[in-house]
């Protein structure tokens, strides 16, 4: 009787969530894994190593990291941390300046971008513009709005009751301002105040009903009146939570006393936001009210202006957006954490984000069938990748979308929507991942390691973590400069054969032999474990029957290495064209081909898979399918 053949030809349905075990009629089971740890999936089905990480340099403290492109010369990464902003061009710190945002702060930062200045907004802080003037010059200053004849055109609102009133001793120079009520505290010295759309500046509160006030403009009367507002940005209230850029205006989202309130500039004037008389070029102003809380967490500028809250997703349309014809339609129910930024990130047209819940990562995609948005979930089959996402970035030359969860790995799926591609896998490195940027084709990530802040980038020529490199035109013994790895055991590669592992001293190892070309750095595991036989499927296996793995045929692309386990052990198996000791002690010949591996036992548990790939050797793997001989009884 032939023995039946698994032919597992694509792992394109990535790691799945262990709650699809039992679902061997899904085609993701067929396609999927039970684990894929320290991998990239290919869009054609094979799985691969993932590259290293190059250190780049050690961080003061907690980073928050974010990218800043203004052409394909002018390209730089901002490193957010406590008080400070370190910036890196190149791969090396270009120059450095002080901030207003503490390390405790940078979870809430949003930004965006226009030219060669980053808008960088916290509910409890001033907002700020950082502008770039050359490599190494860069400065921050608060936003100023437009002022026109002593006026400044910013946003306005009213927080008193609306039958409070305002009396004004005079209309010009120094006035007194009367309440009718509690309106005043000390933090409104400085604040500007409108009376029937005449600014005024307070300059001393006398108590919460009155209050002394220089005027900007000659006001029009002194009766008493319920007309008046206070700028909407202050200490008192809030500063804003969200911005972006949309159809030549800035889009300003929520603060911390209107959380559910949206702010557009006046056209082609991103500083002005007088409403004036509702005019097209006009400033927009209008607040969310549903039946659910809306407090505004970001804006982004898609094909629509799209705004996303605590509860929901709203699409603002009009074209060109108008005080007219603007309109506020929600879409979908599902919310974006309260807690921290996860900024929003375009991917083919769909705009990804996390919800509220901290286990889903959803596409916000425009159905034309509809006329309105969905929000379907990348992360059904694989829910126990997303764990609480506190960063998010798209690398679209690998068209690979990174997330990064708050226990510190980086969940990772390759998106290809046409194809229907969504596969995760999940990274893990000799620390925690807390921030992550992509510039331009450059991924760069803050890591904690043993308590010390790090920034690395991934590079494809590395195998190891927190890694460098070095080349010296005489072979020597002892290299120098790793002081970032004081006291680790460190893998390392020499003229490309993988030597004995080395403890790092004075910032220095040892070779045991000379090399003109090294690589250090700490070891990772890469993983691959398929899902359990499906029972029913071609395989003959049941529920509580007995499953035995007669041979496993591995087809391999350019691999170095392979340490596997089929039910004994695991064991480093060696190749025809290479044997056990080319791979570890002389520059490896990758192998190509099918490599075949005999097995012997029983399995009783059927919910274990049949064989686990699991190396830390630094050298180069590629698996491109894997077709197993099967036994089964009861």
């Amino acid at each position: 009787m032939p023995i039946p053949k698994h032919q597992k030809n694509s792992f394109t349905a990535g790691e799945i969530t262990p709650r699809l075990f039992g679902r061997g009629d899904l085609r993701a089971y067929e396609n999927g894994a039970s684990r894929l740890r320290n991998v990239t999936i290919h869009p054609t089905g094979g799985v691969g190593r993932r590259p290293g990480l190059r250190f780049v340099d050690t961080l003061p403290g907690k980073a928050r990291l974010v990218a800043f492109e203004f052409n394909t010369e002018q390209v730089y990464l901002l490193a957010f941390t406590d008080l400070a902003l370190q910036v890196y061009r190149e791969g090396a710190l270009a120059a450095s300046i002080t901030t207003p945002w503490t390390a405790a702060q940078l979870d809430q930062i949003n930004w965006t971008q226009s030219a060669d200045t980053l808008l960088v907004v916290h509910p409890e802080t001033p907002p700020k513009k950082i502008t770039r003037t050359s490599h190494t010059d860069w400065m921050i200053a608060d936003w100023t709005f437009t002022t026109e004849n002593g006026a400044i055109r910013q946003p306005f609102h009213k927080f008193a009751p609306p039958e409070t009133t305002l009396t004004a001793s005079g209309t010009s120079g120094t006035v007194t301002l009367t309440a009718s009520d509690d309106v005043f505290q000390a933090g409104h010295v400085g604040a500007r105040f409108r009376l029937k759309d005449k600014q005024v500046e307070i300059t001393a509160v006398t108590s919460p009903t009155s209050a002394t006030a220089e005027t900007k403009e000659n006001l029009s009367g002194t009766a008493a009146t319920e007309d008046w507002e206070e700028q909407a940005f202050s200490d008192l209230h809030g500063w804003p939570v969200a911005v972006c850029f949309h159809q030549d205006r800035m889009v300003i989202g929520g603060s911390r006393d209107l959380p559910n309130r949206l702010w557009l500039s006046k056209s082609s004037e991103l500083y002005n936001f007088d409403l004036g008389e509702g005019l097209d070029d006009e400033a927009i102003e209008f607040s969310i009210l549903s039946d659910s809380v809306n407090a505004i967490r970001a804006v982004f500028s898609g094909r629509h202006l799209q705004v996303f809250t605590s509860g929901a997703e709203w699409m603002v349309t009009g074209t060109p957006l108008t005080p007219e014809n603007v309109q506020l339609n929600r879409q979908t129910r599902i919310g974006m954490p309260v807690d921290r930024t996860v900024p929003p990130r375009d991917v083919d047209g769909a705009t990804l984000f996390v919800s509220r819940r901290g286990d889903e990562l959803r596409e916000f995609l425009f159905a034309d069938v509809e006329q309105a948005y969905q929000a379907s979930d990348l992360a059904l089959l694989a829910q126990h990748m997303i764990r609480s996402p506190v960063d998010q970035d798209y690398d679209h030359t690998r068209r690979l979308f990174h997330l990064l969860n708050d226990d510190g790995t980086l969940a990772t799926v390759t998106v290809y929507r046409s194809e229907q591609v969504t596969a995760w896998s999940l990274m893990e490195t000799d620390g925690l991942f807390r921030s992550l940027a992509v510039v331009d084709s450059a991924v760069y990530v803050a890591i904690e390691r043993n308590g010390a802040h790090r920034l690395e980038r991934f590079d494809a020529g590395l195998s190891t973590d927190s890694a460098l490199t070095g080349v010296s035109a005489t072979p020597k013994s002892v290299w120098s400069g790793l002081n970032h790895l004081e006291g680790q055991t460190v893998k390392v590669l020499a003229d490309g054969a993988l030597r004995p592992d080395s403890i790092v001293s004075g910032g220095a190892i040892q070779l045991d032999q000379p090399a003109s070309n090294v690589e250090v750095g700490l070891p990772f595991t890469h993983v691959i474990e398929p899902l359990p036989p499906a029972a029913g499927g071609t395989t003959g296996a049941q529920p509580g029957s007995k499953v035995r793995l007669v041979a496993l045929t591995l087809r391999l692309m350019e691999t170095a290495a392979l340490r596997i386990d089929l039910g004994k052990g695991f064991q480093l198996q060696p190749f025809k064209k290479i044997g056990v000791s080319g791979v570890l002690n002389t520059p490896p010949v990758l192998f190509s081909g099918d490599k075949t591996i005999r097995a012997l036992g029983w399995k009783h548990d059927g919910t274990q898979p049949l064989w686990t790939i699991e190396q830390d050797i630094p050298l180069p793997f590629t698996l491109l399918s894997a077709t197993s001989d099967i036994k089964t009884g009861r």
